[in-house]
């Protein structure tokens, strides 16, 4: 593995995933079809990895060398809630197949990678019943890796709400060590089928509410018996407390974005339910300057569709979405000595709440900051799994190869 372990980057992106791994790894091939984050990518990395152009019409022939590491943050657009329920079928998550046809022959020529991240929301555990997830896991098992999956919420790391699925995956000959896996405990009730989210909790591996939620556990519990043989539950510790809030993040006047006018603020105010409007009364309250999200969303009443604005100030942000119009792009509250201050989320503050730093360098233009970043991985979240399982896995591979 030379003096570095290696990796290849599909769905790049602005390189997120590149980040977290960081300067201890060594990439070999990038790859994004979005020309606007690729500009961001070479701004950030420089461009001699990356390739630009659709995963289509990629050859493994464009893959040099063999990598460690194949890490793959596929588009989540169809497997989302919010999206229009296509799944793997679908346009964008679709890309997952030719990808993967890309892994399948990496196996045929003896280059297969020794571990695989695939990256998601949350709803690939769910999409079309719980069959996308049956599928993604047939490809890993037809491959013969093993296989297991994490949900982790990046405000363990950073003030930001954003649950995403890790799908870790490692090459049947990768030598696991006992300290990376958990056990399970298993009664007789869910062998049986049962649904009870008590015996699910049970069913769980010892101590890991953390990362393997119910969502999970359900759909491991939904698999094929010959995909559970396959499956590994992986052990993630816990990261150490967060130590930065909200109101560390926001700016007191950002430069691409300008507060709005008191009439503009009352505007979102008004759209406001009973509970929102007590959220607001109770900052008033606080006593202290209060920092606060706030996202406009479509709600049903009485069977009619009308626009609500909903506000948190739990000192954490809602997660952050690639902006498709002016309702889906987060807006910053600020209530102070009873005057409640709001604006749009700069671009700025959107890379801090993915852990980017300060001298990352983003797109001049608005929007296409709030695209690259609300499209990406968390980076401490990155480097937290490679530190504790990427990492560690493939130091284990050195050693059994020295032995």
């Amino acid at each position: 593995m030379a003096d570095k372990p290696s990796y290849y980057e599909f769905f790049a992106g602005g390189g997120m995933a590149r980040a977290g791994l960081g300067e201890s790894w060594r990439c070999l091939f990038a790859n994004d079809f979005d020309r606007k984050k690729a500009e961001s990518y070479r701004a950030n990395w420089g461009g001699e990895e990356l390739h630009v152009g659709d995963v289509r019409e990629i050859s493994t022939a464009q893959l040099p060398g063999r990598a460690d590491l194949v890490w793959a943050s596929f588009p989540c657009q169809d497997l989302s809630l919010a999206g229009a329920g296509a799944g793997l079928k679908g346009e964008r998550s679709g890309t997952f197949w030719p990808f993967w046809d890309l892994m399948k022959t990496l196996r045929k020529e003896g280059r297969a990678p020794a571990l695989i991240v695939l990256e998601n929301v949350c709803g690939a555990l769910t999409s079309h019943g719980g069959k996308d997830f049956i599928k993604i896991c047939e490809a890993l098992a037809k491959e013969r890796y093993r296989f297991g999956a994490l949900v982790i919420d990046a405000a363990l790391f950073v003030p930001q709400s954003r649950p995403r699925l890790f799908i870790i995956a490692a090459r049947e000959d990768v030598i696991l060590p006992a300290s990376l896996l958990r056990h399970c405990e298993r009664s007789e009730a869910i062998q049986s089928g049962a649904r009870d989210s008590g015996l699910l909790r049970r069913f769980a591996p010892r101590n890991s509410g953390l990362f393997h939620t119910r969502a999970l556990v359900v759909a491991h519990e939904s698999l094929p018996k010959a995909l559970r043989n396959s499956w590994l539950w992986w052990s993630l510790p816990a990261p150490p407390l967060r130590n930065r809030s909200l109101i560390d993040m926001i700016e007191d006047a950002p430069t691409d974005v300008e507060w709005h006018s008191a009439s503009e603020t009352n505007a979102l105010i008004a759209m406001m339910s009973e509970v929102n409007l007590a959220k607001i009364a109770e900052a008033k309250r606080a006593g202290r300057k209060m920092v606060g999200t706030l996202y406009r969303r479509t709600r049903y009443q009485n069977g009619v569709r009308i626009q609500r604005a909903e506000a948190r100030f739990d000192n954490v942000a809602g997660c952050l979405r690639t902006p498709a119009g002016g309702s889906s792009r987060q807006f910053v509250l600020v209530v102070n000595s009873g005057r409640v201050r709001s604006r749009l989320m700069s671009a700025r503050e959107t890379a801090r709440l993915m852990g980017l730093p300060d001298a990352y360098v983003l797109p001049e233009k608005y929007n296409e900051a709030y695209h690259l970043t609300g499209d990406g991985v968390v980076v401490p979240v990155v480097r937290h799994v490679a530190a504790h399982l990427l990492e560690p896995l493939l130091k284990a591979c050195i050693l059994q190869e020295a032995a």
